[in-house]
Order: structure tokens, then sequence, then C-alpha cells
């Protein structure tokens, strides 16, 4: 894989600069030479598709400090786990909207924009996306992850159906790359079989979770796969039945040996080729904590270390994969320039 076809994804915008899931997260990834941006997308009571990494919503957003908010404070059985907080669709679109973003890693990274941004919806990005393209005169792609799909379905809300009318709501949408993932697996098929010759701009990506995980509707149904079971020569073939490409924990692309440094890499990435998947890797972090140990800078966890992110990405394209997600797409760009 030339390193100038591999796609730089921008995870939650560029997020280890700016409060994740905000226009101007997004703005500034593209700035700094992202090919595609990530919304992950929840649903609001009101059956809009919004920005956010979960719809537990306490962590990202103010939501907290306001009283008139108080009473939606409950806990919930979400995938399997008991969570508590404010969740997108106990709230209207317009009730969203009177809420500021947080920074949700606030030991490592800078706080100073908290509240200056709003919750984002899916339309508003696609709109954001489309000028962004015509201004810089090259076509940005998206990758939304539907969020807890199954969970969604059964209290009456369907991402896929809004994810495809928000798509095909924008001409730019309808033409330029579209890579939908997801870690459940039967909203992938169901999308596979509603989706055209007509809406070649679109790919499905299987996300891959822990080993020892299963997807979240496989678990709800009683199902047995583990994602372990996935990422076989056989599990490999399924998936191919329905997807395009896999998104997978970069330590299964190249794992470390116990003294932090890159062992060789695994059979994954010509396994996938094998049966025409591409391969995506995430998340790619700027700092020490997210690093191997052999890569840091200095012995402080939090130390913000552009070099040992641009080696790690870099080892990983030397390794065949076809994109990667980053929380910082400037220092992507840079891995993918110097080699």
């Amino acid at each position: 894989m030339r390193a100038n076809m591999v796609l730089v994804i921008a995870h939650r915008g560029a997020s280890a600069l700016l409060p994740e899931h905000t226009l101007d997260a997004y703005v500034k990834a593209i700035a700094d030479g992202a090919d595609i941006v990530e919304p992950d997308l929840v649903a609001t009571r009101d059956g809009v598709l919004v920005a956010r990494h979960e719809n537990e919503i306490g962590g990202t957003t103010d939501v907290a400090d306001h009283p008139e908010f108080a009473d939606r404070r409950t806990r919930k059985r979400i995938d399997g786990r008991d969570v508590e907080g404010w969740f997108t669709e106990d709230f209207q679109l317009a009730e969203l909207k009177t809420l500021r973003t947080r920074e949700p890693l606030p030991e490592l990274r800078d706080t100073g924009q908290d509240g200056a941004f709003a919750i984002p919806t899916l339309a508003e990005i696609n709109g954001l996306v489309a000028e962004e393209s015509a201004a810089r005169g090259r076509d940005i792609g998206i990758a939304p992850e539907l969020k807890h799909s199954t969970y969604f379905r059964r209290n009456g809300l369907r991402l896929e159906d809004a994810l495809l009318a928000d798509l095909a709501a924008h001409a730019h949408t309808r033409r330029a790359p579209v890579l939908i993932q997801s870690f459940e697996v039967a909203n992938l098929r169901r999308l596979r079989a509603r989706l055209s010759k007509g809406n070649a701009n679109i790919t499905l990506v299987q996300l891959i979770g822990n080993p020892d995980d299963r997807p979240a509707d496989a678990a709800a149904g009683g199902g047995t796969p583990r994602y372990s079971d996935m990422t076989t020569p056989e599990g490999l073939r399924r998936i191919a039945g329905y997807a395009d490409a896999i998104g997978v924990q970069s330590r299964r692309v190249l794992p470390l040996d116990l003294d932090g440094n890159f062992g060789s890499p695994t059979d994954l990435v010509p396994d996938a080729h094998a049966v025409g998947l591409r391969v995506l890797a995430y998340t790619f972090r700027p700092e020490n904590v997210f690093l191997p140990r052999a890569l840091w800078l200095g012995d402080d966890p939090r130390t913000r270390n552009e070099a040992g992110s641009i080696a790690e990405i870099s080892a990983h394209v030397d390794a065949g994969i076809d994109g990667f997600f980053t929380d910082d797409p400037a220092l992507g760009r840079k891995a993918l320039q110097v080699r």
C-alpha cells in the first residue's frame, strides 16, 4: 500500500486539540489534512442524529450544570452495562442545542474551549464538509459510526433509517466518500440489503472490538460469535459478504512485546486483503499514555509526543493498513509525508 493511498481519518475531529465531535474540531481536522471526518452518531427523542461518542452525555457536555434537566438523570442498561447519567434519547434536539460541549479527557488535554461549542447534528456536519470540500478543492468524506443500534431500535429509534435519509438529503454525501461503521453486525447487513449500485460512494466498515467481547446485537440475541472469531480467515470471509472493510485495534495489526516494542505484523492484514476487505486501524493518539512504551518521550504519561505518534502510525502503514483513525490528523498527514 503506497502511503499516498492511505486514508487519514479524523477520529471525532481533531479531538487531541479541540473538544471532540464539534464543528470546530471537524474544521480543524480538515485544515490539518484529514481525508475523512468521523462523527459517532446517536439519536435524540425526536429522531435526529447528533454527534456524540455515547448517548450518555454527562461527561462530554455541561448538562449537569442545567438545573432544568436535573430530573433527566437516570440509570439505563445499554449493551449489557448499567449506565447512569443523561441520555440523548431523553432530550428533544432543541433541548440538546442549549448544552455546550466539554473535553472528555481533562487530565490530558486542554479544557480552555469547554463551554464554547454546541452539539452538531449529522445534517450540519454534512453541510460543513460540503462547504469545506468546495473551499479547498478536494472531496472530504465522512465516516459515521452508528452507536448502540440494537438499543436504539428497541426504543423505537432506527439509526440506519435516519442515517440514509440524512445522506440522501445532501448532494455532497450522495457522491463523496462515506464510510458507515458499526461494532454490530445486523445493522450493517440491513444496510447492505438496502444499498444499490447507485450508492457506490458508500463503504460499510465492520468494527472489531476486544477479542473476548461479542457484538452487542449478537449478545442481545443470545448469539455466541466473539470478535476473535470474526478475524479468523473464515470469519473475514463472512464479513466480506456484507462489508467492504474492517476497523481493528492497532495492536491487532502490530502486537507489542513486554518492553513495548513492536513485534512482527500479524496475519490480519494479508488475510483481510485476501478476501477483498480493506483494513483501517484505530486509534492513534499523541500522548505518551497511548503510545508503545518504547516510543515514550520522557516518563510522564501525559506528555504530548508528536514524534512517537508519527513513528507509531508509520509502522502500521508499513504493515499494510489502508487507513487509520487519529485524534491529530496533522500528525497522521506528517506520518505519510515523511515516508
